[in-house]
């Protein structure tokens, strides 16, 4: 009997139209001889299957089960592939739990604390070889006196980001003081993040994006790098999803010293965060000290053919439909 497996795509930000495009690409991948697999979609208004004939059922949230033809069918894994809330930050994880369904992704805890920018770097910045750049993390209490704050401890040029959002939307990079408030309303404002900003000093140097997971043996995969090269002025979500404004070099051209230190960092840093299934780790290479800065680390990558970690699969000699079985075997021995 087939294993059957939940894919569950969507979200509450704005996020979710690229959460289901990941959706449909890891849908054209599973290995079909060995996972029966229904395509979920989760929305502030309902969450539904749609059949082969267009047909919606509704999910009983009481055991995230569903009835079709008076047969009702429950699931023996959720492959979770919601970017932002709430597969993100640790909500579906913990109504998981409850249930006692398997995931994919990390748990409820970690979930949760890495959607948390600011949250995140307290914990990992003693890591050996890593280095986290200056910043504050700014609450809706701080909204009157944001500037202040910020140009008390930190100068220009700063990233002005939400603190639990992802893809980049609502991130501005600050080079005037005039600018900075404007920068601060627009992430105060971002859908669903929080109402948190994080405020960071920027780092010249390369960016680059790399993905770990652990497979079936117990054992930690770190994938090759991606380095990322962009026209616009940083990575945001212009560069990230449209066409031609960003070249990606999988694998990153990193000596092996660096390939080293890359790899033992981004292990740490996911032992440091109890994370399990795939995530990925975003860090620079500044220009002049050859330092690794942390950018952040994203639990729920996303997963079309272009994407960072699909890239990094296909580099490392390996098939996606191979990749997405190693995840779904280890989800299920934990």
């Amino acid at each position: 009997m087939k294993t059957k497996v939940a894919l569950i795509t969507g979200g509450y930000t704005g996020e979710a139209e690229v959460s289901l495009k990941s959706a449909l690409f890891v849908n054209s991948q599973i290995d079909r001889e060995k996972y029966e697999v229904f395509l979920i979609q989760i929305s502030l208004e309902d969450w539904i299957y749609e059949d082969p004939a267009s047909i919606k059922h509704d999910i009983n949230r009481k055991d995230f089960s569903l009835l079709i033809n008076d047969e009702i069918i429950k699931f023996d894994l959720a492959f979770i592939l919601i970017h932002g809330s709430p597969g993100e930050d640790g909500r579906l994880q913990g109504y998981f739990d409850m249930i006692g369904l398997p995931y994919t992704s990390c748990d409820a805890l970690t979930s949760a604390l890495t959607m948390n920018k600011g949250f995140s770097k307290s914990i990992i910045r003693d890591i050996a070889d890593l280095y986290v750049a200056d910043s504050i993390l700014l609450f809706e209490e701080h909204r009157s006196k944001s500037v202040e704050l910020i140009q008390n401890k930190l100068t220009l040029p700063v990233f002005v980001k939400p603190n639990a959002g992802g893809s980049s939307i609502g991130m501005s990079k600050v080079s005037s003081w005039d600018t900075l408030e404007a920068a601060i309303v627009n992430a105060y404002d971002a859908e669903n993040t929080g109402k948190q900003v994080l405020v960071e000093k920027f780092v010249s140097g390369r960016e680059f994006s790399q993905g770990i997971y652990r497979n079936p043996k117990g054992e930690l995969i770190v994938l090759p790098a991606t380095e990322v090269i962009t026209k616009r002025e940083f990575f945001d979500f212009e560069a990230k999803y449209t066409p031609g404004l960003t070249q990606e070099i999988t694998p990153a051209d990193l000596n092996i010293e660096q390939k080293k230190r890359a790899e033992n960092i981004i292990r740490e840093i996911y032992i440091t965060l109890n994370c399990k299934g795939m995530v990925r780790v975003d860090f620079f290479l500044e220009n002049g000290t050859d330092h690794f800065y942390f950018i952040e680390i994203n639990t729920i990558p996303g997963q079309t053919a272009q994407s960072f970690i699909p890239q990094q699969v296909r580099a490392f000699g390996m098939t996606e439909k191979d990749f997405y079985s190693e995840l779904i075997e280890a989800a299920l021995l934990n």
